[in-house]
């Protein structure tokens, strides 16, 4: 019995492993970015700015020992303050 789920976990893998290269390649449309095109580097740094922020905001609002709806309007507040 041993051997025969041996046996089937082999083909499993080899299947899936064969079904692999068939796989049609992903199309590209006339909207498509060109590979040489480099991101932009300012998602990461807005992002960690943005996190600075809310982290800033959630901390006084815990030293102002807010609650419920009043730390929901306290933090949206806070977070869209420029």
């Amino acid at each position: 019995m041993g051997n025969f789920s041996l046996a089937a976990a082999a083909l499993g893998v080899a299947l899936s492993a064969a079904a692999g290269g068939f796989a049609a390649p992903p199309a590209l449309g006339a909207d498509a970015a060109p590979a040489s095109a480099a991101p932009p580097a300012a998602p990461s740094a807005d992002a960690a700015a943005k996190h600075a922020k809310r982290t800033a905001c959630l901390k006084d609002a815990k030293a102002k020992k807010l609650v419920g709806a009043d730390k929901t309007s306290f933090l949206k507040s806070c977070i869209a303050a420029p």
